[in-house]
């Protein structure tokens, strides 16, 4: 059985020193007594007093979050990596929600480099919010063409080098309603295939050709969303709604004009006011509605927003015009101050074949995980996950929940 190690930290981000205030608004500080996190742990080794930290941690306008890790990626090769996160509120807490930012460059030793940085930022009074991803990589990764039927020893290393931007803007127009628009580009370029056996088999479209030279797409995007989550890195309990339609246009740079839809819906139910003790669940929709999409621009697995989604597979492993995924985690604190807690997933995804655009064949995993509160203010954990599915097995830390 294969087995990898995949560094993906879940994180949102925002723009530091944006209207920035103390966090302190409306925490419940006995409760917060109660609770323990890495942080009080570390300066506990300094004999300092626990009152006094929580009083002095509550006045700082920014919760940060730092740690760095280490280990394989998919693809090959060593990592080492630093997963930043900062969160904070624009206004008083009963009214806005958590923003955060994140930072999380990690990069091998045989040359490969990701650089990414995120933003989420609620306005006050969560009357704007701006989100945002960006990010440069220098890629290699496997790919096994399209469809759900794939041999695993069908594939071809594919390297690239990647920038991405995509930055939106949506307004409240309701009671946690929001609508907007933005712009979106995927740019890849230094394109080289080691074994073009793969691509050769896919009817319809010379997508080796389309590969070995750079390809771009760019173009507007219009956003719509419903959003009752307080903290979107670790929520308690809501609902989150969007969808996004994206308009790819030559006239804009792109190489060729294609338009996609992505629906997103997450549901968090909470059985307890006092623990950790929540039930989340996932599913999007992500599919080419118009036109031709380049190779790389295809719904694929473990490319999802925040390449969260297909924990227990290889990232890229499934590919196709149309993709459906579902995933549902359990979520709990092992022990009352919560400092250790464990999670228990499944999901299963399918994309559509290139003959009929079809979706036929089902791919279900599920693994588990621990659960370190690395800052409990801002309700941000470590967490070690284990996921696997036939054949494969994946090991994942993060910063964060998944989803």
């Amino acid at each position: 059985m294969k087995n990898k190690v995949s560094i993906q930290v879940l994180m949102l981000s925002c723009f530091m020193g944006l209207y920035p205030v103390s966090i302190q608004a409306q925490v419940d500080t006995s409760r917060l007594a109660s609770q323990k996190d890495l942080i009080d742990i570390l300066k506990k080794l300094f004999k300092v007093d626990q009152q006094k930290i929580d009083s002095t941690r509550l006045k700082k306008k920014f919760q940060f979050s730092l740690i760095p890790v280490a280990g394989s990626v998919a693809g090959g090769g060593k990592a080492v990596a630093t997963a930043f996160n900062a969160s904070f509120y624009t206004d008083d807490e009963s009214t806005t929600s958590l923003s955060t930012i994140t930072f999380t460059p990690w990069f091998t030793l045989d040359g490969k480099f990701v650089l990414p940085f995120r933003d989420l930022i609620w306005l006050p009074n969560d009357a704007l919010l701006l989100k945002g991803d960006t990010r440069f990589m220098i890629y290699p990764q496997y790919t096994w063409g399209l469809g759900g039927n794939t041999n695993e020893g069908d594939k071809a290393l594919l390297q690239y080098n990647y920038l991405r931007l995509y930055h939106s803007c949506l307004k409240k127009i309701g009671r946690k309603l929001y609508i907007g628009a933005g712009y979106d580009l995927d740019f890849h370029f230094n394109n080289s295939l080691k074994n073009d056996s793969v691509l050769a088999t896919i009817p319809f479209y010379d997508y080796i050709k389309d590969y070995n030279q750079q390809t771009t797409s760019s173009g507007p995007v219009i956003n719509f969303s419903i959003d009752t989550r307080r903290n979107s890195a670790n929520p308690p309990r809501g609902v989150y709604f969007a969808v996004d339609y994206r308009f790819n246009l030559k006239s804009l740079g792109s190489t060729y004009d294609w338009q996609s839809l992505l629906i997103d819906a997450r549901k968090y139910f909470s059985f307890s006011k006092r623990q950790q003790n929540i039930l989340a669940c996932w599913s999007y929709y992500w599919a080419v509605t118009n036109g031709h999409a380049p190779y790389l621009d295809l719904p694929s697995i473990g490319w999802d927003y925040y390449n969260r989604s297909g924990r227990g597979f290889e990232q890229n492993r499934y590919r196709g015009r149309q993709l459906l995924y579902f995933e549902t985690e359990y979520r709990r604190d092992l022990t009352r101050n919560g400092f250790w807690g464990f999670v228990i997933f499944t999901n299963v995804h399918t994309v559509s074949e290139y003959e009929g655009n079809g979706f036929v064949y089902w791919h279900p995993a599920a693994g588990t995980g621990l659960r370190i509160k690395f800052n409990k203010i801002s309700r941000t954990n470590i967490g070690i996950d284990i996921g696997f599915s036939k054949g494969f097995t994946g090991v994942y830390l993060s910063l964060g929940e998944a989803f």
